[in-house]
């Protein structure tokens, strides 16, 4: 695919959800997501930057939100549903894949922050578009399809003073 060079469109998708259950698993400690963003579009034109998110009534969550918007992410949100035997499920899969495709006529690079291995076809179909696909995750927890799917890998491991809180 193409190299990176300063007049790349970028979007930028960040599953929150599944950053924020590696970095406590592995860290106990929290993504930076305004680095994360700076180093997603190393200096590209960044036509998009989503996150979603899952409204789980914890009591920082509002000002988790409004730290993402002020950083330069959008916000899409999705409350978590329960269900009648107490279990619980919550996640943006489809809404992130939809919103790829759609922006693949738009963007030269999609940037994914995430290590679902769900994620893998999607990456191949982006790449069969044409599209540069990036996967930003932590080692410990990044599917290695999704690796193997994408056109680079950024370890945020490699980087823990750069991607933790």
């Amino acid at each position: 695919m193409t190299d990176i060079h300063e007049g790349q469109r970028v979007a930028v998708l960040a599953d929150s959800q599944n950053l924020y259950h590696s970095a406590q698993s592995v860290y106990s400690r929290n993504v930076d997501y305004a680095k994360m963003l700076e180093k997603a579009v190393m200096g590209r034109q960044l036509t998009r930057a989503i996150a979603y998110v899952i409204r789980a009534d914890s009591p920082d969550e509002e000002s988790f939100f409004e730290a993402l918007r002020d950083i330069g992410f959008e916000t899409k949100i999705k409350d978590i549903k329960t269900f009648g035997d107490g279990s619980k499920k919550a996640d943006w899969d489809v809404g992130i894949s939809l919103d790829a495709v759609t922006l693949a006529d738009h963007v030269d690079t999609l940037v994914l922050c995430s290590g679902d291995a769900d994620f893998s076809r999607l990456c191949s179909h982006l790449r069969h578009e044409g599209v540069r696909v990036e996967v930003v995750a932590f080692e410990e927890s990044a599917a290695a399809d999704l690796k193997a799917a994408a056109d680079s890998f950024i370890d945020m491991s490699e980087r823990e003073d750069t991607f933790l809180l």
